[in-house]
């Protein structure tokens, strides 16, 4: 595990040094859900900028925030985000009692990395990061997902025994 690799709670101040990063090494559509921009622009545009700074204030900051973000520091230097999320009952949904409840105990981890640290140990060390701090908060169970191209991510989830692009396991 990397010992110059650590999680910051987000913050105004470290909000704006993550859209830095977001911008000089990600795709928008790596760090945040898709935003059409009405002049048909690619990449990170104003409407995308200014809407990736919407997104992560309205979960991250208020008091009661939707999901605890973290800056991924590298050394002192903001690289990428990661996240816990309450993951929400699936079967709550599926008979309609409740609907938008919460699993208990269970939360969704994600993160990404700005380019320059991809590659190096870091992944690995956020999701144990991740790990920890999910078990210090409470839960007992860590979902995770991704997409199939992302074969760094599948590989840190085959280190965990789970196969595919999605799954959970006990903490």
């Amino acid at each position: 595990m990397r010992s110059d690799v650590a999680l910051l709670p987000l913050d105004r101040p470290l909000l704006t040094a993550l859209l830095a990063v977001a911008v000089a090494e990600a795709d928008p559509t790596e760090v945040m859900p898709p935003v059409p921009d009405p002049t048909g622009g690619d990449g990170w545009t104003a409407e995308r900028r200014a809407a990736f700074l919407r997104f992560h204030a309205w979960r991250s900051l208020p008091p009661d925030p939707v999901e605890s973000t973290y800056a991924i520091t590298v050394a002192g230097r903001v690289a990428g985000a990661a996240r816990l999320c309450p993951r929400p009952d699936r079967d709550s949904d599926r008979k309609r009692e409740r609907p938008g409840t919460v699993e208990a105990g269970t939360v969704e981890a994600g993160l990404w990395i700005g380019r320059s640290h991809r590659g190096a140990g870091v992944g690995g060390t956020v999701l144990r990061l991740l790990i920890d701090r999910a078990r210090a908060d409470g839960h007992d169970r860590l979902y995770l997902s991704t997409t199939p191209e992302n074969t760094a991510m599948r590989h840190l989830m085959a280190g965990l025994g789970l196969t595919g692009t999605q799954g959970e396991f006990a903490l």
